[in-house]
């Protein structure tokens, strides 16, 4: 039997869960966010910030981060059947405007999608470095393009980024291209 079969997804309610665990996990992952803005801040005042985003400190953190929220996930999954989505990044209405495709013929507007990789180092011998994973997601990038304009979509803008989301901020569009 699944963990999909037991009461918890079902469409009962639950009556009393007890939330004891679900708030353990979020204090752990906010203990480890607390401590990934010391460490981050500490690393920028050494070095420059494409350093620092490559500091072994700043990826453990991140890692860990990671699992929390994974620990998060898990916690209210098995609960509470929920499958919450919490590792989307939006930044309120006002630049969600600001990336409104939809043009007046449009009859539903565009969204912004993020798929989002933790990537750690090779593991064994190998050519290939850190750098060459932003080479393999524009590849991949561009065939879900080619994929997505197959099935009809119009795919307005995308962008392959490393550190953060790519942002489609028209203004500065050609200062942030990487090569």
């Amino acid at each position: 039997m699944s963990d999909h079969d037991d009461i918890t997804h079902g469409p009962a309610p639950l009556g009393s869960v007890d939330p004891a665990p679900l708030h353990d996990a979020v204090n752990e992952l906010a203990r480890t966010l607390h401590e990934y803005v010391d460490a981050a801040v500490g690393v920028r005042a050494e070095f420059g910030a494409a350093e620092a985003d490559e500091d072994p400190r700043i990826l453990a953190l991140e890692t860990r981060i990671a699992t929390h929220n994974a620990h998060v996930f898990d916690a209210l999954h098995s609960s509470l059947g929920m499958h919450p989505d919490l590792t989307t990044l939006t930044w309120g209405e006002e630049e969600a405007a600001e990336h409104d495709h939809a043009s007046d013929d449009d009859v539903e507007q565009a969204e912004v999608f993020y798929l989002g990789f933790v990537v750690t180092p090779p593991t064994r011998p190998t050519d290939a470095s850190m750098g060459t994973v932003i080479d393999l997601l524009d590849t991949a990038g561009e065939e879900t393009v080619t994929k997505l304009v197959d099935a009809g979509f119009d795919v307005v803008e995308w962008a392959a980024s490393r550190g953060e989301p790519g942002l489609f901020d028209d203004e500065d569009e050609d200062d942030d291209e990487q090569p």
